[in-house]
């Protein structure tokens, strides 16, 4: 069927069909990061041909199980890691993601194109690509972004939970206020490499202005919309509007803060609870926890459902189109997922709950692979085009921004 509602059961199977041809392309999974926390790398220790749902969001089997054909994988490194050891940090990540692919190459494939993300789907393995997360991870040095760019990685979100010297977070104080100069040139040089210019984490202002920089199309590699849920990790209206001009991509999340108003509250106060423990907010180890779950025993948790999550993507349809959207679930990191979107094997249970909802067969393969593709695929072309009449830059910080008061040389 092409359009209108159908029933769940119809829709199941149909949803079934879909995943055959049109995978699903997710923009976000923390695994690499949950193996560094859980395991420090020792692949042994999580095989993940076996069910690791004890331990992890992902497997191989659940994968399968989701439709996913292609997986953005996240080497993300946190913000208060700075300099040179966010940098080895990331190099870690990125080298966990290649171990994982020499692993299993059976089921995952490498991936750094649209051509190559069509290759493996043709093979009917999951194309494996990367994204780094947060700014902090290039030290400042656009030297180290085309470093990045040539062993893979093929997003960069420009910030993380804190602010980089040159983009504002959506959660930390305004400084930038937005892109500065350099960060302008950061955009530039991410579309001269075809680096996709990922806008999740960053402020409103920070958004504003990568779009009225960048020449190839952005994206939200895990984020939904802020006139839903008024989370500032989420998107406002006005930025979804810009994206059908700018050809960019808007992939919803699952995460219940940026889903569920309800859950806004109530994961603050979380976040305090583990603080008072001793713990990061974001961390997902056991002993973590086991902290948030005595702390849910006493406060109980407000449970998003799989119709939130519909629900943002139906606004985030009606303000961007339809050939605006994808999907980034966030899976291995963040401790709590909403019912029905457990782990990498719920995706179908969304596109059902789409369909009954009349969202037709062609508009869900946009969503789940056509979108996400097509994005990749444009940002090569520009940068194609670009690297004809652009050398690389070699600007600095210091150089664009100038030399903040607290980094100067003190004199005697």
């Amino acid at each position: 069927m092409t359009g209108g509602p159908t029933t769940r059961e119809g829709a199941r199977a149909e949803v079934r069909a879909l995943l055959a041809d049109h995978p699903v392309v997710d923009g976000h999974n923390d695994l690499p990061w949950a193996l560094r926390q859980q395991v420090r790398y020792d692949l042994a220790a999580r095989d993940l041909t076996a069910d690791q749902s004890a331990h992890l969001h992902t497997d191989l089997p659940r994968l399968r199980a989701g439709g996913v054909g292609a997986q953005y994988w996240s080497v993300y490194v946190r913000s208060d890691l700075a300099g040179d050891e966010a940098v080895s940090a990331t190099l870690e990540q990125i080298d966990c993601v290649r171990q994982l692919l020499d692993r299993y190459p059976a089921d995952l494939a490498p991936a750094a194109s649209a051509a190559d993300l069509e290759r493996a789907r043709g093979e009917g393995r999951i194309a494996s690509l990367m994204g780094a997360e947060g700014g902090h991870s290039i030290n400042g040095s656009l030297a180290t972004l085309r470093a990045l760019y040539a062993l893979g990685v093929r997003y960069l979100t420009l910030t993380h939970n804190d602010n980089v010297p040159w983009a504002d977070s959506a959660t930390d104080v305004p400084a930038a206020g937005g892109l500065s100069p350099f960060g302008h040139e950061v955009v530039r040089e991410m579309n001269r490499l075809g680096m996709l210019v990922d806008l999740s984490h960053t402020a409103a202002t920070t958004m504003r202005d990568a779009l009225d920089t960048s020449d190839a199309p952005v994206i939200f590699s895990h984020s939904s919309a802020r006139a839903v849920c008024d989370h500032p990790r989420n998107v406002p209206d006005d930025v979804l509007e810009r994206l059908p001009a700018n050809g960019g991509v808007a992939m919803a999340t699952f995460v219940p803060k940026f889903v569920l108003p309800a859950a806004v509250e109530w994961t603050a106060a979380a976040d305090e609870n583990l603080r008072a423990h001793g713990f990061h907010p974001l961390d997902t180890s056991p002993a973590a926890m086991r902290a948030h779950r005595a702390f849910e025993a006493e406060r109980p948790r407000p449970v998003a459902r799989v119709a939130d999550v519909a629900d943002h993507l139906d606004h985030m349809r009606e303000v961007a189109g339809v050939d605006h959207l994808g999907l980034g679930g966030d899976y291995d990191g963040t401790a709590f997922t909403p019912d029905g979107l457990a782990d990498v094997s719920g995706y179908p249970n969304l596109l059902v709950e789409l369909r009954t909802r009349g969202w037709s067969t062609a508009d869900l393969a946009k969503l789940t692979w056509s979108n996400a593709v097509r994005v990749l695929a444009d940002a090569e072309a520009v940068a194609r085009e670009l690297r004809t009449r652009r050398p690389p830059s070699n600007a600095t910080r210091e150089a664009l921004d100038g030399t903040p008061a607290a980094e100067r040389p003190r004199t005697p």
